[in-house]
């Protein structure tokens, strides 16, 4: 199964655990193939850069600049054409759109109710972490 997780669900992963983090390992042990963008790998440094997350990283003795190179290490980067105006209510998440297309992933996983929300959307499903998870292990 071909997967593009949203930085939402990475960073849930990277950090707290939980399901976002067993749809990491699945991609480590090679049972999912991920994928990211140069544009998806800048937000998340971006985000695992701002000042709420400090604390947590420097008390694990780890940095934003590390998370963002294991997960690059964990994924299939793709390379993005145009990038289309795709989502209603939020431009920035056409770049999730954007990847899955180019990475002819079969799956977008996110917690963003905009994303959600297309569902269907040209033949990719756009699953939450559960649900995603469920239907990789079923597919394993």
């Amino acid at each position: 199964m071909r997967l593009v997780l949203d930085t939402n669900i990475v960073v849930s992963g990277l950090l707290w655990g939980g399901v976002p983090r067993q749809l990491l390992d699945l991609g480590r042990d090679n049972q999912v193939t991920l994928f990211t963008s140069s544009m998806l790998l800048d937000e998340l440094a971006d985000v695992l850069g701002r000042r709420k997350f400090g604390a947590m990283l420097a008390s694990q003795e780890i940095t934003s600049t590390f998370l963002v190179q294991r997960y690059g290490m964990l994924t299939n980067l793709v390379r993005l054409g145009s990038i289309k105006r795709t989502v209603p209510r939020d431009a920035d998440d056409d770049v999730v759109i954007a990847t899955a297309l180019a990475a002819q992933a079969d799956v977008i996983v996110t917690g963003d109710s905009d994303l959600l929300a297309l569902h269907p959307y040209q033949g990719l499903q756009i699953l939450n972490a559960t649900d995603a998870l469920e239907q990789a292990t079923l597919s394993i």
